[in-house]
């Protein structure tokens, strides 16, 4: 039998390393602040949230707090992903709509739950890197692509779920007329480009109700429905 490589023996014990402080996060991090939907907590145990983020700041892929992926964006905090995803209520058969690929992970997340994800990314140079790091994993049922976020992806439609990972003044107009009947949308909402409010509508009947959830800080939406640059 050949023996392993000394790249190997480091690769190994890096990954039992990780699992380890993964498994802390979702039980620091997330289950104690509230966060009980099983499909959630799952999925964030699963997804190696360091494959996601520069190598530069891979050792502090597990910490409770947002990091930079390059062109001025960042990977969520984790508590927001799990937040974020538990308010999205995401079932086995969903088709979802992202908006903001980023490094891909809410993407991966989304993926371990949904039937089907399509990302919208409008910078190709982070596109190409959520692509890789989902290509990475086998997950085959994430679809990243380039364009113009405020304004969906129509092609798609209609969607039992859309996520808006990036600050909005207000919900790009194209996007509810994107959702399935009975669909949710999640998106941090307001005028203010360094605070917003997490918000959650439901359609129905045509109509959307919207809650309340907290206050968020995410990078702008940049598009026609957006801010702009």
């Amino acid at each position: 039998m050949p023996q392993k490589k000394d790249s190997d023996i480091i690769k190994v014990m890096n990954d039992e390393r990780y699992a380890v402080l993964r498994e802390r996060m979702v039980r620091e991090q997330i289950e104690t602040r509230g966060i009980s939907d099983r499909r959630v907590l799952a999925a964030m145990r699963a997804i190696p949230r360091h494959v996601f983020v520069p190598e530069a700041v891979r050792d502090s892929a597990y910490e409770d707090r947002p990091l930079p992926i390059g062109e001025g964006q960042t990977i969520s905090q984790p508590y927001i992903v799990a937040l974020m995803t538990e308010l999205l209520d995401v079932g086995p058969e969903d088709r979802v709509l992202e908006i903001g690929a980023g490094s891909g992970y809410q993407a991966a997340i989304l993926g371990r739950i949904a039937s089907h994800v399509v990302s919208v990314e409008r910078l190709p140079g982070i596109a190409e890197g959520a692509r890789e790091h989902l290509a990475s994993l086998g997950m085959t049922n994430v679809e990243v692509v380039v364009g113009d976020g405020t304004a969906g992806w129509p092609a798609g439609a209609p969607y039992d779920a859309i996520i808006i990972t990036a600050a909005a003044p207000d919900i790009p107009r194209p996007l509810p007329d994107q959702l399935r009947e009975g669909g949710r949308l999640v998106a941090p909402v307001g005028e203010d480009r360094v605070i917003q409010t997490l918000v959650r509508l439901e359609k129905a009947g045509g109509e959307l109700s919207l809650r309340s959830c907290g206050g968020v800080c995410f990078v702008p939406l940049i598009g026609e429905y957006g801010w702009h640059d």
